[in-house]
């Protein structure tokens, strides 16, 4: 017995880090050292450390290789395969973006046109940086900016995530690489190659949790050939989810090692590094990232409700997620947004209340359940309050329009808020499409994922269960046993992820923009599930046939039929898919950026829809009434009320409401005026009367209280050059899609006939 005891532990001391044969062990023992302690606990502890506390010789996860240069070779060859996978996603993606548009053979600025919505927008500040005399100058231009918000002054790095293009434009800037690459083409490449860290990110976290690198081969394959749903950065190129996604997936990879049982202790800090460095990255990019780390925050609250994770290990990720928010709260001039986020709200909460409720983990089941329930709704009152106070002291209200959507998309009956209404009126917000998980089932990732996560988390409920029902507190030595049985009972690191995948999947199935997230980890859970031991251990003891055997010949047999599956079903479409050729096309857009160009005057204001306004921000460098970036309140006052041009208002109320607001020029499109993409009630111009209080257009019911406008739609009412219209305002350009006209400095006095408000300037 003491023999087969030394044996399992050398076994477990190697199952350290990445596997070394493809599927199986790890680093030497000689080089790791385990966690301090006296030995006789540590030699217990390792003795068994799978997911079912079974011993690892059945896992067939912790067998050392006999021959040093086996390991050398199998994890070089998992981290070949690991570059080959993240660069076949790099050039994939790229290859499908210049098949898309022909970019190559654009123009510069139908290439400016291609970047989308608020994409152009973010890119336009990568163009003025290159484009500013010096890096100092153009540093200054964006602190104190005063073209992308007309008659205000605005500091774009404290307003916006923009930090990635400012570092882009100065690696331009000092590379000597100018006479080579065009500059649009080092940006594009560069959110490219972000593409292939996202895949290492992803394999790496398969890898880990299964000892397999089979399993991040698996992962990379899934990502790749769900490209539909697992990015759609070849048409998006700017958009900040594209950027920090990447990095979430490396903090993903990074507390998936942390949270390993043996990891040493420098190695822990080494980790709590990565952690932090990739946390910051993510929170730096995204402006959206309070939310995603509220989720993961609750993540870790729930394993320190479940007793799966020290208080060592839920502290120190708690204080990484702080620490990386506060770090961007410094970069972005104390951005008062991220102060008043709810997530560093809930954290201090936790740990407030962690700290003066140290009693939470002793007494049997029952009185720890309620304890936890009383926990938790301290810890989310209080949450409620800090927010609430802190927003108040820094009269924070830049995120309300977030929160309004939330209430309105989750409660009961419609919402007339305008803000609202934009976001809840887009697919991208909407619920998940079942054909999504049809695309899924269709590369067999849905199936192996379902199981996987269905079997774990009936596994998790029981150790859950079992950990609460262990008697706390006590002397040294019974917290130590307690120890013991929670690394035989579930595994932190599978833990973790277990329920990091639900909680986001649950955010990608209630907003469909969110599935991004989802997804990427998706493919690393069903690869864990597939190459990995426990699933397969938990269905072969349900079949009674649980052998060493076996269990390695599903874990290899499996895996390779898949690949096999995959390559048959899907090569020859990928191959089509990325031969297909097309072109881009947008001449009226082309046409009216170029009248702009060299028809107007370069300080010419500009009003319009946000996103035509990115567009001309980036083509033309003219200065803006309003823009996408929505997270400001006057600019989304500012924003409904340019939107006017698209409700039933008077022309005089109109002009008052553009020349408020400083605009010269304002551009006009049909298809808003007569948009047909949307249901009734959810078309610009319905949300513009909903809010305004007036009867929508076309057949339907219409609320009681709502009444018929007393004037006509304005972007129709103007194309008929009627009197009232034309002493205000001169049509300057027309084609099929876009109508500009000019406002005049002098107009005729008129009545007002609208008891509405009217803009502060």
């Amino acid at each position: 017995m003491e023999f087969r005891r030394r044996a399992k532990q050398s076994q477990l001391k190697c199952n350290l880090g990445f596997s070394t044969d493809g599927s199986e062990g790890g680093y030497n023992a000689s080089t790791t050292k385990g966690p301090t302690g006296s030995d006789a606990t540590q030699e217990r502890v390792r003795e068994e450390v799978s997911l079912l506390g079974r011993s690892a010789s059945f896992s067939g996860s912790g067998i050392l290789l006999r021959w040093p240069w086996q390991q050398r070779v199998s994890m070089a060859a998992g981290l070949f395969l690991a570059g080959l996978l993240a660069v076949t996603q790099a050039w994939c993606v790229n290859a499908i973006h210049e098949n898309l548009l022909w970019f190559s053979q654009l123009t510069e600025v139908e290439r400016e046109i291609s970047f989308r919505t608020e994409c152009g927008l973010y890119y336009s500040y990568y163009k003025q940086m290159l484009q500013a005399s010096s890096i100092k100058e153009g540093l200054l231009e964006l602190i104190h900016d005063n073209m992308t918000e007309s008659r205000r002054t605005i500091n774009l790095l404290q307003r916006m995530n923009i930090y990635q293009e400012v570092f882009l434009s100065v690696l331009y800037r000092l590379l000597p690489i100018q006479p080579y690459l065009e500059p649009v083409y080092f940006y594009i490449y560069t959110v490219f190659s972000l593409q292939a860290v996202y895949v290492i990110g992803l394999y790496l976290t398969a890898w880990l949790l299964s000892g397999s690198w089979l399993a991040g081969t698996l992962t990379g394959v899934w990502y790749i050939l769900n490209r539909v749903d697992t990015t759609r950065v070849e048409f998006t190129i700017s958009l900040r989810e594209n950027w920090s996604l990447p990095f979430f997936a490396l903090q993903v990879a990074a507390i998936t090692c942390y949270l390993r049982p043996q990891l040493g202790a420098l190695q822990q800090k080494v980790m709590v590094w990565l952690m932090y460095v990739t946390t910051f990255c993510f929170c730096l990019m995204w402006q959206f990232n309070q939310f995603i780390l509220l989720v993961q925050a609750l993540v870790i609250y729930s394993l320190d409700c479940a007793d799966l994770l020290t208080t060592t290990q839920v502290t120190t990720l708690y204080l990484v997620q702080v620490s990386g928010l506060l770090t961007v709260w410094l970069l972005q001039f104390c951005n008062s947004m991220i102060l008043g986020s709810l997530v560093l709200s809930f954290i201090v909460a936790a740990l407030f209340i962690r700290h003066y409720h140290s009693g939470l983990k002793t007494g049997g089941l029952l009185v720890r359940l309620g304890k936890v329930l009383f926990h938790s709704a301290a810890v989310l009152l209080l949450t409620v309050i800090i927010n609430f106070l802190t927003k108040k002291v820094l009269q924070l209200r830049s995120d309300e329009h977030i929160f309004k959507f939330i209430k309105s998309k989750f409660a009961l009956g419609s919402t007339r808020d305008f803000d609202a209404g934009l976001y809840l009126c887009e697919e991208a917000f909407g619920l998940l499409p079942l054909d999504t998980l049809e695309r899924l089932a269709g590369t067999l990732l849905l199936y192996p994922y379902m199981l996987t996560v269905l079997l774990l988390c009936g596994t998790l409920a029981v150790a859950a269960l079992q950990n609460l029902s262990s008697p706390g507190g006590g002397l040294v030595e019974e917290k130590r046993g307690a120890a013991e049985r929670r690394v035989e009972a579930f595994r932190p690191d599978v833990a973790y992820n277990l329920l990091h995948t639900v909680l986001y999947g649950i955010l990608a199935f209630s907003t469909m923009r969110m599935k991004y997230i989802w997804t990427g980890h998706m493919c690393a859970v069903a690869a864990y599930g597939v190459c990995g031991t426990e699933v397969w251990t938990l269905v072969l003891r349900v079949l009674r046939c649980n052998t060493k055997v076996l269990l390695r010949l599903f874990r290899y047999a499996v895996p390779l039929l898949i690949f096999c599956w995959l390559y048959y079903k899907f090569w020859p479409k990928l191959m089509e898919e990325l031969s297909e050729l097309r072109e881009f096309y947008d001449p009226d857009t082309v046409e009216l950026m170029t009248w702009i160009s060299t028809k107007t005057p370069k300080q010419a204001v500009f009003a319009g829809s946000m996103q035509l306004l990115a567009g001309i921000k980036l083509c033309t460098g003219r200065v803006l009434t309003n823009h996408p970036h929505y997270e400001d309140k006057v600019l989304r006052e500012r924003t409904r009320q340019v939107y006017q041009v698209y409700a039933r208002r008077s022309p005089e109320d109109v002009y008052d409401i553009l020349r408020a607001v400083g605009a010269d020029y304002v551009v006009l499109e049909n298809s808003i005026c007569y948009e047909r993409r949307h249901r009734r009630g959810c078309r610009l111009r319905d949300l513009l009367d909903l809010a305004n209080g007036h009867v929508m257009d076309g057949p339907g019911d219409n609320d009681p209280d709502l009444v018929p406008a007393a004037h006509q739609r304005f972007c129709e009412a103007i194309k008929t050059d009627a009197a009232a219209y034309t002493a205000l305002f001169t049509r300057a350009f027309q084609n099929k899609t876009f109508y500009v006209y000019r406002l005049k400095k002098k107009r005729k006095k008129s009545t007002k006939t609208s008891s509405e408000p009217h803009p502060p300037q």
